[in-house]
Order: C-alpha cells, then structure tokens, then sequence
C-alpha cells in the first residue's frame, strides 16, 4: 500500500486500530511501559516510512497485506503509548507521593456553584513542603514549592454572607489535604470515582472558603479565558431580558451551553422524551448555524476565489460561536467535524462523510484520548454516523410527492436513524428508552430551529419585545414536553443490560445494517444468530430473576437500608424516604437491577407480615433466615436460652460488648450498619475476636443469596 497515494477514507481506516490501542492500555494501565510503547511506535513509524521511500525498489506492492498489518499496529502501539501518557498516577512528578502541607493550584475549568456549593477542577502546580507559612506566595522569597502535575476536584463551601468567586485560570495555595473518591459500595450504584478518572482526576478535596487563598495573576489559556468571560456577559444579557428562571435555564443551555442552573424536571422532561439532545449544544445547533450562514452567502458561490472566501467566513462565524459557548466538547467536535467538510467542499476535494467523521474522532482523541469512554463522545459520533449512513437509507423506502409530507418524512427518517444507531449506549448507560421519540423529535424540530435564530438576534440586538417571544416559545416548548413525559408508557425504564448484552445488541445492530445496504443473505443470516443469541440470554436473565430471592445489605452513610427481594418484590427495611435524592441514588438502581416492580419502604421496628417476610418487635425471619436486631433497648436486658439466630443486626450504639453478646445469641452473621457511629464500631470491632462483623459503612454491600432452600453468601 503506497502512502503516497492514500484512500479517501485513510482516517476510518486508521481510527479502528487507534482505539483499540486506547483501549487496551486503559485496561491494563502499563504505566512502566510507557517508554517502550513509545520506543516502538517511534520505530514502526521509521521503518513504514523506509518502505514507502523504498516502495518500487523493494517491490513492496508484493507485500501489502504485511505492509498493511504494520501500518495498523503503528497506530495501535500509537494509542496505547499516547493513553499510558496521559495517565496521570504514572507520571513521575504526580503529586500524590509528595509529601506537604499546601498546594498551589490553578482553577482548570470554569466553577459551578449549587446552593452553597462551588464545585470546579483544579490542576496542581507545586507542593508546599511541610513547615512552609501559609500566607506565602509564589513571588516571596520563602517559596520553596516543589514542581509536579496532576487534577484535582474540590468542592468549595461559599459563605453566604461574603461568597468567594473563582475564576477560571486563577492560582490558589490550599491545604494539601484531599482523599481518593470512594468507589461504588452498592449494586448499580453510579461509579463516581471512575467518572472521575476517565478526566484525569484520582482525588478530591472539600473546602471552606477560608482555607482558599489567592495567589498570584490568571494563568489560563487567554483563549478559553476570553470565551468563559464572553459567555458570562451573554448570559447577563438573557438574565436581564428573560424574566422566567426555567426559559432563562433552557435558552442558557441550548444556546450557550451554560447547564448549572436547570431544573431537575427540566432535565427529566427532556430525557424521558428522548429529546435531551436538544439541551447539548453541539452537531444540530451548529448544524442550524452552518445552514444560516451558507444561505446567506450564497451569492458567493460564483467563482472559485469567492468560494475560498465564503469559507473562510463560514470558519470563521463558526469558531467564533464555538468560543461563544465556552469551547465545550460537544461544540468542538461538531466544528472540528464541520470545518473539515467546508474546507473539503470549497477546495472541490471528495467530502466523504465517514473520512470526515473518523477524522474529526481522531484529532480528538489526539488531544484527550480519555474521550473514547465519555458518555456524550460515543453518543454523538453514533447519533452523526446514523445520520450519514441510515437516513438516506430510511428516507428512499417512501416517495411523497407532498413537500409539507416529504419534509416530515425526512424528520421522521432523522429521528429513526439517529435513534437506532445510539439505541444500545443509550438503554446501557441510561436504563431507559423514550417509547414516543418521534412525536417528541417532531414537536421540537421548528421551535428548537427558531429558538436558535432568535435567541442569536435577542444577543445581537438586545430587544426585549423579541426576548418576549423567545421566552414564550421556551415556555410552550417546556410544557409540551412535560405533557409527552406524563402520557401512559411514555419511557420504558429500568432496562438493565450487561457488556455482554451490549456487545450483542452493538454486533446485531450493525450486521443487520450493513446486510441491507449490502443486500447480503449471508450478514443477514449472522444478524439473526445474534439477535437469536442476545434473546436467549435475556430470557435465562428473565428467569434467573423471577425466581431470584434475595436479601441486600445497602452500605450507606449515617443511615441503614436492608432489602429483602423475592421475585420481582422487595420488603427495604430503611430510614429513607422512596423519593428522598439519596433512595433514588444509592438503593433504586439495585431494584431497578433486579427487575423489581414493587418496593415497599417500612422503617426498622415496625411490625409486618407478609408472605415471605414476617416482622414482630426485634425479630425479624425471611424464609428461613432469622435475624436478631439489638438496639438501645437491649442496654439493660438479658436474653434467656440463648436463641440462636441467622444474623444479629446492630443500630444505634447499644451498650453491649461482644463476648456478652456471642454469650446471650448464637449467631452466624453479624450485621453494623452506618447508625453506629465510627468511635463505636471501631471499639466494638476491636473486641471481637471470634467473628468479623460485616459494617455496612464505606464498604462493599453484601448480598445474601436464597438458592433451593439454602443460603449462599
């Protein structure tokens, strides 16, 4: 294969192996072998270009499948040397192992306060040995700070009276006191500490707005700087000129990518709809800007010297909009990938969509190769990639000769094509699928192009009879999808699906695609496998779960919650409220799981009877497992014949030491959860000798198992 005469779609070709590189050191993080990944792409890269000068002397046309091979494994060795460069605990300046009292830090993004809560990511610059005063900066003479690298989050508590306001890019001395996020302790529980990873963070730290002191001018990129310091001044613009706080939230949103101040059922309006592309800015909204601009020039089209100046305008109006909205990520790809096809299309160059499309992925991933596992990153590229290969595809199955039909076809075609192609990360990440995204998409489609076009005219010319008519159209555009989100089955909900199931689904999806634009029986045949293959798995599922009887040892903090699950019902013994934040997120997502469609939540010591759980004062039996809860009752009484129980179940720090318990109850488990307090849990533990107490606290919860009449722990 002659690099010199490269195929159109080099980057969809080069993509794979690059990714796939990524992914493999993501996995294994082979941080000691950075410098041999890097020795051996460096020598790959030598030696294909050896060849290539070498082409028709070494007869290498004989060899292209060799040749193509080490092209692809230069790309592989590539993304793995590039992925174990930016891993952040390998480098050897982090500044974990760095043992001080302060850190200097410089604010990385822009900060998002919450109530009283300013969250933003830090970049730390230097380390303050221990001993080094407080109050100095970086230009005394004292400063005796230590260079490393490495992110950090930190939460920062604002006084009300007197908040602080961080900016992006200003430098802070802090105490270098931080922690490693906590990983998921509950099933289905959302890995926060991974999240955090996947954007080089690995610690944490919480804050006082005393402990945060300034030091020393703005460092940040002036670029990045100007963009958030104009996007502030836009959106003090729309606060003046729109009175209503939610169509303020949504316009923010949808034109300047400002989320912080959105409302929780906004956003699950939105989502349960299938709409919430709509409040991401990036591939439809500077789509919309692209076709306004390409319309209103088009008198350039005449000669090639004015279509070389067209272009440099689209660029230019289209960047100055991505800077507009803060340089996000979503707007970047969109104008990577925009501004690859204008300049193809002015220089009369082959626009091949796919090319383009890889091409955009890989210049990001050059940058941030993290962004191969973002959430949005693979939604977005497979959202475009549907667009560009199934809707044309979709759209020629019907010719309607109405344009008022043919135009709603083409949106219908849009959505279906879109929907199917992030139909598996969608139900994989989100558990839920919008049953009527068409008649949503639809609803939306005019409003959200006007809100575009009149939300840049009310920033352009600032009037307020014009932000009148934004406002309302925001309203009405709201309350139409709240009205969707309430309709009978509007979401399909609780779809739990595993990397197994993904992996079917994705396979599935894309055979049978590529069987219809291929028209081939045999990829056909191989789709329906699959799809024979994932319904089988998902019946065994199915099963598995309906005959499932279980009991769950939530781990919370400073709160209890125990389920007891029998086929699809579960009993969750807890001081939690079922819509209480703290419900939904830690003990919810291992119902939803578990295919569990009635809850009932009942507080410890109330009595209850039912079918498989019986509940009378402290004793409690499910099945045939027995549990003894000891509280602050027991302080002063004495339990007779010495019961033998399951598990004893320990609240509220009882007066009781545990050889008089083991003493008083034969026990098998014995259970502490999070009621307890840390000073006695730590006493208690420390005399327990002859059992390990299972503490239901900042660690992983504990599953108990129900399987023909016996007990698997």
């Amino acid at each position: 294969m002659d690099m010199r005469h490269q195929s159109p779609s080099m980057f969809a070709v080069i993509l794979l192996p690059f990714a796939c590189g990524i992914w493999v050191s993501d996995s294994a993080h082979f941080a000691k072998l950075n410098l041999v990944q890097g020795y051996l792409a460096f020598l790959i890269f030598i030696l294909l270009l050896t060849i290539n000068s070498l082409y028709k002397t070494l007869k290498v046309y004989h060899y292209k499948h060799i040749i193509g091979l080490l092209f692809h494994f230069f790309f592989f060795s590539f993304g793995c040397w590039l992925s174990i460069l930016h891993y952040a605990p390998g480098h050897p300046h982090y500044f974990c192992p760095i043992p001080g009292d302060f850190l200097l830090i410089k604010i990385a993004n822009e900060p998002l306060q919450q109530n009283d809560i300013t969250r933003f990511e830090a970049r730390v610059l230097q380390v303050y040995p221990t001993g080094v005063n407080k109050k100095t900066t970086p230009k005394s003479k004292g400063y005796l700070g230590i260079q490393c690298t490495g992110h950090l989050l930190v939460a920062l508590k604002t006084d009300s009276l007197h908040p602080a306001s961080p900016r992006y890019g200003e430098l802070y001395l802090i105490p270098a006191k931080y922690k490693t996020p906590d990983p998921p302790f509950n099933p289905g529980e959302f890995d926060f500490k991974s999240w955090l990873s996947r954007k080089h963070i690995h610690q944490q730290t919480f804050l006082r707005q005393q402990q945060l002191v300034l030091c020393g001018e703005n460092k940040g990129n002036p670029v990045i700087r100007f963009s958030l310091a104009l996007r502030q001044r836009q959106l003090a613009v729309y606060r003046k000129l729109i009175k209503d706080d939610e169509a303020f939230a949504v316009a923010a949103t949808l034109l300047l990518g400002y989320r912080s101040d959105l409302s929780a059922d906004t956003l699950s309006a939105y989502s349960k709809t299938g709409t919430i592309h709509a409040l991401s800015v990036s591939g439809m909204h500077v789509g919309i800007i692209y076709l306004v601009i390409e319309w209103a020039l088009q008198l350039l089209n005449r000669c090639r010297g004015l279509k070389i100046v067209k272009a440099v305008l689209i660029l230019l109006l289209i960047w100055c909009y991505t800077v507009l909205t803060g340089c996000s990520a979503s707007v970047l790809r969109s104008a990577i990938m925009l501004s690859a096809f204008v300049v193809a299309k002015s220089w009369n160059k082959n626009t091949n969509s796919y090319n383009i499309l890889a091409f955009s992925a890989f210049v990001l991933l050059l940058s941030e190769p993290q962004l191969l596992w973002d959430a949005g990153f693979q939604l977005s590229y497979l959202s475009v990639f549907g667009l560009i290969c199934l809707q044309p595809k979709i759209q020629g199955l019907l010719h309607i000769k109405w344009k008022f039909l043919e135009k709603l076809w083409g949106l219908i075609c849009l959505s279906l094509a879109a929907q199917t192609t992030t139909f598996p990360f969608s139900i994989y990440y989100f558990h839920q699928f919008p049953v009527y995204f068409i008649i949503s998409n639809l609803f939306i489609a005019v409003p959200m192009t006007l809100l575009m076009y009149l939300g840049i005219l009310v920033l352009l010319l600032r009037i307020q009879w014009m932000a009148g008519i934004l406002e309302w159209l925001i309203v009405f555009t709201n309350r139409g999808l709240h009205f969707l989100s309430q309709l009978p089955y509007s979401t399909a909900d609780g779809i739990w699906i595993n990397k197994t199931e993904l992996v079917l689904l994705c396979l599935f999806i894309t055979l049978l695609i590529s069987s219809l634009v291929a028209r081939s029986k045999f990829q056909f045949i191989i789709a329906t496998t699959l799809l024979l293959l994932l319904e089988v798995h998902l019946a065994y599922d199915r099963i598995i779960l309906s005959h499932q009887q279980k009991i769950i040892l939530f781990s919370l903090n400073r709160n209890y919650a125990i389920a007891f699950i029998s086929a699809d019902t579960a009993v969750v013994i807890t001081g939690l409220k079922q819509d209480e934040k703290s419900f939904k997120f830690f003990i919810q997502p291992a119902l939803d799981q578990l295919n569990i469609r009635h809850v009932s939540c009942i507080p410890s010591g109330r009595d209850t009877v039912t079918s498989n759980l019986q509940i009378q004062g402290h004793q409690l039996r499910f099945k045939r497992f027995t549990i003894l809860r000891v509280d602050k009752a027991f302080n002063s009484l004495k339990i007779a014949h010495r019961p033998l129980f399951d598990a004893v179940w320990i609240q509220h720090n009882p007066h009781l030491q545990p050889g008089d318990l083991q003493n008083e109850v034969g026990l098998k488990q014995l259970w502490i959860d999070a009621t307890n307090t840390d000073k006695w849990m730590k006493r208690f533990q420390q005399n327990s000798r002859s059992i390990a107490p299972i503490v239901l606290k900042k660690r992983k919860a504990r599953v108990i198992s129900f399987r023909i009449g016996k007990l698997r722990p």
